[in-house]
């Protein structure tokens, strides 16, 4: 049970994190990149987007 909810919660910051990338000004290969990044790696790419993924929407 207690891996299903972490899954859950996983899943709706995966969701949260693909969402403000597609808002952010970014360019649109940039975007590509970082959900790509996001989608393949789910944890570690999650921290790197988190730290160094594009900043600010438009």
């Amino acid at each position: 049970m207690f891996e299903s909810i972490l899954g859950i919660l996983h899943l709706i910051v995966v969701i949260w994190a693909v969402l403000s990338i597609l808002k952010s000004g970014a360019s649109t290969g940039a975007k590509l990149l970082w959900s790509l990044l996001v989608l393949l790696l789910p944890l570690i790419g999650l921290i790197i987007w988190f730290f160094a993924g594009p900043k600010g929407n438009v």
